[in-house]
């Protein structure tokens, strides 16, 4: 019997470490992808600036309540704009910076291969 209790408390302890880890894994995987306002260059995760601290509260919070991933991005993006991610979500704000580099390698490319070709 008390073999029994034990394997039980094994198994009710170990889920609540796993949810916790993925958690954490959350938490890095979001404030790394976060960027800090006022420590230019720095991700949210490597600043320990007071604006950073906040926004990792903040984001605790909201994976506490469980919200996802994208809707802690899109509460954020509200509240301070696009310029917070990194990997910004292309729309059509950003469609010219998405697509700008596309179109100066085909156009790059389309000149370098007219220069050779003409010789």
């Amino acid at each position: 019997m008390k073999i029994l209790k034990v394997i039980l408390v094994i198994f009710l302890i170990c889920p609540i470490n796993f949810v916790e880890a993925d958690i954490n894994d959350m938490r890095h995987k979001i404030t790394k992808n976060l960027r800090c306002l006022i420590c230019q260059g720095q991700s949210v995760y490597d600043s320990d600036s007071e604006f950073a601290n906040s926004l990792k509260l903040v984001v605790d919070k909201k994976l506490n309540v469980g919200l996802s991933e994208d809707e802690i991005y899109d509460y954020l993006k509200n509240k301070y704009g696009d310029w917070i991610l990194y990997d910004p979500e292309m729309n059509k704000s950003n469609l010219l910076l998405w697509t700008l580099p596309l179109i100066l390698f085909v156009f790059g490319s389309l000149l370098i291969f007219k220069k050779v070709s003409i010789k």
